[in-house]
């Protein structure tokens, strides 16, 4: 394998990769023998026909696609390799040359991680605030307990009333039609949490348990199906059971149950410490990133966009296995929330443009200020980590390749740096 490398504008390379006439050759050969079986050339059995005979029927070119798409992938990873770039995107493949005979050669382009020339990032001025906390956030937070202890009790008595819990049947018709996703049986539905569109939930108050009621409704005019957005729908709805909170009393049994205190005014002192604590850990954050913002906007970067539609691609999977560890799709949010994938994407772009800058300027700063992580701090995450997953502190060291630990220690020396302009910084 050879390898160019060409230096392109906005920190993008290209890198021109070629692997031997003979190295095509072999994968040819090689996709010959996984499809052979599957084709059918008349006068041999399945399998038996030989790669000429295959080539003169079908063209010369069908194994082509198989042979590149064995060559490219360790080609190019032993390319990035030797390159020495410090490559932050996925590569965007063309082939140049793919012909029997001769050299495979193709090009991948990516993005280089950019250089960052930071300006003033000690020194820098914070507005000075205070915590406080006031009894009505004390109360909120004890009703998130009550509501967190609160049992269901069905309700037979009376109809729907708002922020009641029901047990709904329902169906869907666009046009006198019914349509994909717009049906569901035994549903469970809070009356005023606005998850269904429109007014949906507010034609059910005052509706009896049996009752089957028409709901007329219209899609919103950005819909994520577009064959819904903006067209009015009539839900055929059966009503199967009413249900209400109840929430238990606020006293000194309360306290006992949900808390080590054996009065409810020991529970609401601790409340209240526990709220300032978490108010305290929220503005300490607030400051750095503040005091990263102007760091950025001090600084100087160029930001290649395949970096950036990279970074919105890692969000939105991370996003995708959030939502499937709470039983969700992105299908399904997009559904409740009246949002698609390109403005689920667009949404993600500011924030993963202010974290790729966040990340370079402290990067920068850890190579200005010769930040250094020490075995103890290297140590002593480790432990945390293996805390965090309950496991033994050697069956994570274990775990860790060399690309593993470089990565650790970097996010060490980012946060010191993180330390270090917070320590530098100035209220005001």
């Amino acid at each position: 394998m050879s390898l160019q490398v060409e230096k392109l504008d906005n920190n993008m390379a290209k890198l021109t990769i070629e692997a031997s006439a003979e190295d095509f050759e072999k994968a040819i050969q090689k996709a010959y023998n996984k499809k052979k079986a599957s084709i059918n050339v008349q006068g041999f059995r399945k399998g038996k026909a030989p790669l000429a005979i295959i080539e003169k029927m079908y063209g010369i070119e069908i194994f082509y696609e198989d042979a590149a798409n064995d060559i490219i992938p360790e080609a190019y990873e032993k390319a990035a390799l030797e390159s020495e770039l410090d490559i932050v995107s996925r590569p965007d493949i063309d082939v140049v040359q793919i012909e029997r005979g001769k050299a495979f050669i193709f090009t991948a382009e990516v993005a280089v991680k950019p250089e960052v020339t930071l300006g003033d990032y000690k020194g820098i001025e914070v507005e000075k605030k205070e915590v406080e906390v006031t009894d009505e956030e004390v109360m909120a937070n004890i009703d998130k307990e009550r509501e967190q202890n609160s049992r269901m009790l069905t309700v037979d008595d009376r109809p729907v009333r708002n922020n009641d819990n029901v047990i709904i049947d329902f169906e869907g018709f666009v046009d006198g039609e019914p349509f994909e996703g717009g049906k569901s049986e035994g549903y469970a539905l809070t009356i005023g949490s606005k998850s269904f569109i429109d007014n949906f939930e507010d034609q059910l108050i005052g509706k009896e348990i049996g009752e089957e009621v028409e709901v007329n409704v219209t899609f919103p005019e950005e819909y994520h199906a577009k064959e819904l957005a903006g067209k009015p729908a009539l839900f055929k709805v059966k009503i199967h059971e009413i249900k209400v909170k109840e929430l238990p009393e606020l006293d000194d049994d309360f306290a006992q149950d949900v808390s080590e205190f054996d009065t409810l005014d020991e529970y609401k002192e601790n409340v209240k410490a526990t709220i300032k604590e978490n108010k305290e850990k929220e503005l300490k954050t607030a400051k750095e990133n503040e005091i990263v913002d102007k760091i950025i906007e001090n600084a100087t970067m160029d930001i290649p966009e395949p970096m950036v539609e990279e970074q919105v691609r890692q969000m939105a999977d991370d996003f995708a296995q959030r939502m499937q560890y709470q039983g969700l799709s992105l299908e399904q949010y997009f559904q409740f929330t009246g949002m698609d994938a390109k403005k689920f994407i667009d949404s993600l772009r500011p924030q993963a443009l202010k974290r790729i800058q966040s990340r370079l300027v402290l990067e920068a700063i850890v190579k200005a200020e010769n930040i250094e992580v020490t075995e103890e701090e290297f140590n002593k995450e480790l432990e945390e980590m293996a805390k965090m997953y309950n496991m033994e502190l050697d069956k994570i060291k274990e775990l860790l390749g060399d690309k593993e630990e470089e990565n650790i220690k970097t996010d060490i020396a980012v946060q010191k740096a993180v330390d270090l302009v917070l320590a530098e910084s100035k209220e005001v």
